[in-house]
């Protein structure tokens, strides 16, 4: 959504930053975001309340973990002193997996700004690719222009949905472009797809 459209609606209508909350949610796109050229800027000077990012997808982190960064004033709310700990607890659960905080840091250590630059662009040239091979194969689908989530009409054949484990819902598919996607892959893929289209 377009962060900026949102907040000058709300202050159209009349709302005040008291009056207001809005969480940033950038499960999968929060990690490409910075790296992508115009893209919208999305920073605590403006007024949101919180953002959250996945490390197990796009970052690539062998299991589920996030983080959710978020003002001081809202922790303090959640924050309770733990008595047998000798210290103050500013989680939800009361509790937090060690192991996530690694991996997302040792991600982020590894690939680097470079790293997740090129992954980015990876990303956003194949979904082009694959957006522009369906589209010249007749198929309907959408793309926008900064993102890697290409929608496309739903096939027809169950055995090709489960196969390539497709989300779908009505008559509308789609395929996030991930960093380990090969323009092979996506040949694989539409011809497949063009092979089920052909047999029903």
């Amino acid at each position: 959504d377009d962060l900026d459209r949102v907040i000058e609606i709300l202050y159209d209508v009349g709302y005040t930053e008291e009056r207001f909350y809005i969480h940033c949610d950038g499960a999968l796109f929060g990690m490409m975001i910075p790296f992508i050229k115009e893209a919208p800027f999305v920073t605590f000077k403006k007024p949101i309340g919180s953002v959250s990012v996945s490390g197990h997808k796009f970052m690539g982190c062998p299991t589920p973990c996030g983080l959710v960064i978020t003002r001081s004033k809202y922790i303090d709310a959640l924050s309770d002193d733990i008595e047998y700990l000798n210290s103050r607890d500013a989680t939800i659960m009361g509790s937090r997996n060690g192991h996530a905080a690694i991996y997302m840091w040792y991600t982020l250590t590894m690939k680097g700004y470079e790293g997740f630059t090129e992954d980015v662009k990876k990303c956003l040239k194949n979904a082009h690719y694959l957006h522009s091979l369906l589209f010249s194969k007749g198929i309907r689908t959408m793309l926008n222009e900064r993102s890697s989530t290409v929608v496309f009409e739903k096939p027809n054949c169950g055995e090709f949905i489960r196969k390539w484990q497709l989300a779908c819902q009505a008559d509308i598919a789609h395929v996030v472009v991930m960093p380990n996607i090969t323009k092979e892959k996506i040949d694989q893929f539409v011809g497949e797809l063009m092979e089920s289209r052909a047999r029903a």
